[in-house]
């Protein structure tokens, strides 16, 4: 009976999207999953030519949004938009499975233009269906997050095996099949979400709800919010380029190397129930952490799994090879780092946009993981040209540099989401 009270308490919408999401983040990490290797082994690319290709591509996904949120702000709606997004990712996967250069760079382009209409306009979707229960939002993106990392766990387990057994294009395109069960679902069950997907007329009451004053103040709050997501994905996406090389070359162990990035998704699974709670536990005391100190804890637990996989270079894994518990745990460890700072980061920007430019906002926010997997790329150049150790130590130098002076606007930030839900509260009532 518990169960049902807490479903009954989210519009039945969420779920919908969950599982639209959940096949959605499938096709992207089984891609994911295997394209650094593939890059390498099958079209011979040397380790600098993956990293720029591999952060261009990472930094073109995430960027794009920022375009589809404006477009579904202004032309399309968000309802289009999404359907557009999953038929242009699902023709991208069955591209990319042809093995021939052209077709590769092809399937990227049309997959990266999908994402772009498809991921930062259903995370808006999911803030919408809470505008007449606010307090429940943040609750809303963490079970719609759940989904997200079902899809990111499952799909390199899946992936590994097609690859190992039938090869690169059966592997690639079996996320094709993925994205139709995406779009099977939003079509589907869209009476639950059409209200929530209707854009915010320029004349509309919560489009008046706030002053042009004000909306610069949110907006200039949430760039430093996209800066914190920013030194937080530069790190994070080394999961899918030199965490693979190193599971590869200077670990201990038999199993594929992009079986590793498993661990991270299921981290989250298992772990965000009990960090929730933990926030639960503390706001009883009045002590939880605001959203942007968890965001900066984020941080904090990335660069301290960058430090532990130093440490684990310096005794070995620089020229032999190590535990590959070393990088289970880091792995781990990123995994609370990403509960703290991702589904508070979403639920922020949907809580303190402006009403008319939230699709593009929210696309924002994806162009903070869009510059974080492009300073991937582009850093992860120099894994082949100085010792892994000193690689992973510069990149906590990096997290460090970015996140100190961030932290310095903590009570600005705090400022505006707390005028941002009186207001809110306000328009509902």
């Amino acid at each position: 009976m518990a169960m049902v009270r807490a479903r009954a308490s989210h519009p039945p919408g969420l779920y919908v999207l969950f599982f639209t999401e959940m096949w959605e983040r499938y096709s992207f990490y089984s891609m994911m999953a295997i394209l650094s290797l593939y890059m390498n082994e099958a079209l011979h690319f040397d380790i600098a030519h993956v990293g720029r290709v591999f952060g261009a591509y990472t930094a073109g996904v995430y960027f794009l949004p920022l375009v589809g949120g404006l477009l579904a702000d202004r032309v399309l709606g968000f309802n289009r938009a999404v359907i557009i997004g999953g038929v242009l990712m699902m023709l991208g996967h069955l591209v990319l499975g042809v093995e021939a250069l052209p077709f590769f760079y092809s399937g990227l382009v049309l997959l990266a233009c999908g994402s772009g209409l498809l991921k930062a306009n259903v995370s808006t979707i999911v803030g919408n269906l809470y505008r007449d229960r606010p307090e429940l939002r943040d609750q809303g993106f963490n079970i719609f997050y759940m989904g997200i990392n079902l899809g990111a766990f499952i799909s390199p387990l899946t992936v590994s095996w097609l690859r190992v057994h039938y090869g690169w294009s059966l592997a690639f395109m079996s996320a094709a099949l993925a994205m139709l069960f995406s779009l099977i679902t939003y079509v589907g069950f869209n009476r639950y979400v059409a209200a929530a997907a209707m854009k915010v007329e320029e004349g509309s009451a919560e489009a008046r709800s706030i002053s042009s004053d004000e909306a610069r103040s949110r907006v200039i709050t949430l760039l430093a919010v996209f800066a914190i997501s920013t030194a937080f994905w530069l790190a994070f996406y080394q999961i899918f380029y030199t965490f693979t090389f190193w599971a590869r070359d200077n670990t201990a162990t038999t199993m594929p190397p992009e079986r590793f990035q498993v661990f991270e998704p299921l981290g989250v699974i298992l772990l965000s129930p009990v960090l929730v709670a933990a926030w639960v536990w503390l706001q009883k005391r009045n002590r939880e952490p605001s959203t942007p100190v968890k965001m900066l804890l984020g941080v904090v637990l990335i660069a301290f799994a960058f430090s532990m996989l130093a440490y684990a270079a310096m005794i070995g894994g620089d020229t032999g090879r190590v535990s590959p518990w070393w990088l289970i745990c880091a792995n781990v460890v990123i995994a609370i780092g990403e509960i703290c700072l991702s589904p508070m980061g979403l639920s922020l920007v949907n809580a303190i946009a402006p009403p008319r430019s939230r699709g593009l906002l929210m696309g924002g926010w994806f162009v903070s993981l869009s510059l974080g997997g492009w300073l991937a790329g582009y850093i992860g150049v120099y894994w082949d040209a100085m010792p892994h150790s000193r690689f992973f130590s510069m990149v906590v130098a990096i997290l460090v540099a970015i996140a100190v002076p961030l932290s310095l606007m903590t009570p600005q930030i705090k400022r505006t989401i707390q005028r941002a839900a009186e207001e809110e509260r306000a328009v509902a009532q």
